[in-house]
């Protein structure tokens, strides 16, 4: 069979070519954090990834849970949210094999108080409010104790409790408080250990109000960048891990928060 018009076949095979081309739309990278700050963050870091041709789809979740169940399934790349203790009690409980790729931002607990301007100033018998809940209380009483206020027993580590203070010289009067509530005790306490979502919440200054803060290598406040053990030297999650800890997420942390949320790079 002769074909009668060669030129037109030719124009038709190019162009589907061309069609078939910009239909391969650059890999999206899915990246899980919760609602509020962390996906503020994350959502920072999409904007320069755009810049530099990586597409990054910020999934937003409203529990602690399912942005490491959604990376474990594969329906999500890269999470950003969690401190590494609460990582490994995940991998644990849902044997999985998350990992932290890098540090991203800092969410300290302190000690806080519209009453003194310094932990030394404390008076005796002075009342601290703590966190009710166990996680958050042992947290506050090792805050306590490397502020110098307290000595817990030895090796007690996060499950510390009021009955491992062996001593205390001030004899401070140790009042348990929900946590959400305790910005709102400042008034009727001396200070009180908060933690940094609530001091964000109840629009408290660290920089005013804060009296002794966590070490910036302490675990529960520097959170991670995670991902699952096979992935953790992908080229493009470490381009990411490099943004999440570039000059200008460091700009966008202290315009945003102003001293809240800090860089933990």
């Amino acid at each position: 069979m002769t074909l009668k018009r060669p030129g037109f076949w030719i124009a038709s095979v190019l162009l589907a070519l061309i069609i078939s081309g910009c239909s391969d739309q650059p890999e999206t990278i899915k990246i899980g954090a919760t609602v509020g700050p962390h996906a503020q963050v994350v959502e920072a870091v999409a904007k320069q990834a755009k810049t530099e041709g990586i597409h990054v789809e910020v999934v937003e979740f409203s529990d602690y849970i399912s942005p490491n169940a959604g990376l474990a399934d594969g329906s999500l790349d890269l999470n950003s949210y969690q401190h590494q203790p609460f990582l490994d009690n995940f991998n644990q409980n849902h044997d999985s094999e998350l990992v932290s790729i890098g540090r991203s931002i800092l969410m300290r607990m302190g000690i806080y108080s519209d009453k003194v301007q310094r932990v030394d100033d404390l008076p005796q018998g002075a009342q601290i409010a703590i966190p009710n809940d166990p996680t958050n209380a042992g947290r506050a009483l090792l805050l306590l104790q490397d502020a110098g206020l307290i000595t817990l027993a030895d090796n007690v580590g996060f499950q510390a409790t009021l009955q491992d203070v062996t001593a205390n010289p001030k004899q401070l009067d140790f009042v348990e408080v929900e946590a959400a509530q305790l910005p709102r005790s400042l008034q009727d306490v001396d200070a009180a250990a908060i933690t940094m979502n609530y001091v964000m919440s109840s629009g408290l200054n660290p920089s005013d109000q804060g009296i002794f803060l966590e070490s910036k290598d302490a675990p529960l406040a520097v959170m991670v960048v995670a991902a699952r053990a096979e992935d953790k030297d992908n080229p493009t999650y470490q381009r990411l891990l490099a943004l999440f800890q570039s000059e200008a997420t460091r700009a966008f942390l202290q315009k945003t928060f102003d001293g809240t949320i800090e860089p933990a790079f």
